[in-house]
């Protein structure tokens, strides 16, 4: 069987303005696909632009420098979650600048422990983070190491710069009221009297009162801590001084102790409950005899009040507290002898001892019970010196380093409360 034909179809043809009128079409066609891909574009550029200017370069703008190193936004936003959810206080705002101190002093710490060749690796940092219950990350690595660091630069090095022996001495000490109560109490001890027992009853500083006045072995350098007054140390470094020989009165207007003498004059009483008042309160004794004799003869107060008084209530109004009520219990002694009944008008009182207030001003009696120039250091004054000389180095280091720790928040406030708030949102 013959097969069909295959018949053939010819090309459709067009007008010329069919022809036209189809390229028109064609190129609208384009058009509105191009246009419509273009402000796609646009709009995912103006997306891209907002997200790149509003979230990933404020993110990754430099914020914090320790030397060469640098801190980002999203690292201190990292750093503010973690002390944030730690912080007894849900605004942020009140730790920021703290966190901010606390990047630096870490990393500070971390690169000048690496200079004495002490260094805490980061599988370090993660064990310790991990035993004590803390995620691992960048922020709580450098927090480990700033914890741990300390502990070995004084282990692993400050620790060797502490001789095993040294020049010490074995001193007996106490602060006492006055230069008059030194001298009898110097006497006291010449005379063969206990020195503990007279420190347990006299000293005013609070090392004496809780050892009976006996120091022990120590090098110099430790009793100063001890001693809290360059007073006493000058007399303990005089090697004129022989074991056994006691101080005379070393005067010290520079130390506090707690305790005063009151002189008052209650000028009028209108009632019970309240009085109108003259007073000064006096560093010892003595002093409060004799001030009491000047004030009797006639001598003005405030000129005294101004010199004198250690109460500053007395000294700012020259003496005159006028009106004061019993209410205000300054202390049990003064509102005692103002409000007595039996009170004489226009007195001045017998001195008045007070131990409710603070005084400046005593005096030190000192015994050299021995010397030693190469004793062993105990364990305790061991850590004290290490402790001293670490503290020493990281003030130092502190100091050196100031014009390379640059927070660039303290100039920039809009990023850092833009840093704060989202912080917190992620709290």
């Amino acid at each position: 069987m013959a097969k069909k034909k295959k018949t053939e179809h010819k090309p459709r043809e067009y007008s010329k303005r069919q022809l036209s009128q189809h390229k028109r079409q064609l190129r609208r066609q384009r058009l509105f696909f191009f246009g419509g891909i273009a402000i796609i574009v646009v709009i995912i550029g103006i997306i891209l632009g907002g997200w790149l200017i509003g979230e990933y370069l404020p993110l990754h703008k430099t914020v914090i420098e320790v030397f060469d190193k640098k801190f980002d936004t999203a690292y201190y936003i990292d750093t503010l979650v973690f002390y944030g959810r730690n912080a007894a206080t849900g605004d942020l705002t009140q730790i920021a600048s703290s966190v901010a101190g606390q990047i630096i002093t870490e990393q500070l710490l971390i690169q000048k422990a690496a200079e004495l060749g002490i260094v805490v690796s980061d599988e370090e940092a993660a064990q310790y983070l991990q035993a004590v219950g803390m995620p691992v990350d960048a922020v709580t690595l450098n927090l480990a190491k700033g914890q741990l660091l300390p502990d070995r630069l004084k282990s692993m090095y400050f620790s060797n710069l502490v001789p095993a022996t040294d020049n010490q001495v074995h001193v007996m000490a106490m602060l006492v009221e006055s230069d008059a109560v030194a001298a009898m109490l110097r006497e006291k001890i010449i005379n063969g009297e206990n020195f503990t027992l007279l420190a347990e009853e006299y000293a005013q500083n609070y090392y004496s009162k809780q050892n009976g006045g006996d120091f022990g072995w120590h090098p110099i350098d430790v009793l100063e801590g001890q001693l809290g007054s360059e007073i006493p140390l000058e007399y303990i470094k005089d090697m004129n001084v022989k074991p056994g020989d006691v101080s005379p009165p070393l005067s010290d207007n520079e130390s506090y102790k707690k305790l005063g003498y009151w002189l008052i004059r209650v000028n009028e009483k209108s009632d019970e409950g309240s009085a109108n008042v003259s007073a000064i309160y006096l560093s010892d004794e003595e002093t409060a005899i004799s001030v009491r004799s000047r004030l009797e003869a006639g001598e003005e107060l405030a000129v005294i009040a101004d010199t004198l008084s250690q109460y500053s209530p007395t000294k700012v109004q020259h003496g005159e507290l006028g009106v004061v009520y019993n209410t205000e219990n300054i202390t049990d002694i003064f509102n005692g002898y103002v409000f007595s009944p039996t009170v004489e008008i226009g007195q001045w009182s017998q001195p008045l001892w007070d131990d409710a207030l603070w005084s400046q001003g005593g005096a030190w009696v000192v015994k050299v019970v021995d010397r030693d120039e190469d004793r062993a250091l105990s364990a305790e004054d061991r850590d004290t010196r290490i402790e001293n000389l670490y503290s020493e180095w990281w003030t130092k280091m502190q100091e050196e380093s100031a014009s390379f720790l640059i927070n660039h928040l303290l100039e920039d406030t809009e990023l850092d409360q833009w840093a704060i708030e989202r912080a917190s949102r992620q709290l």
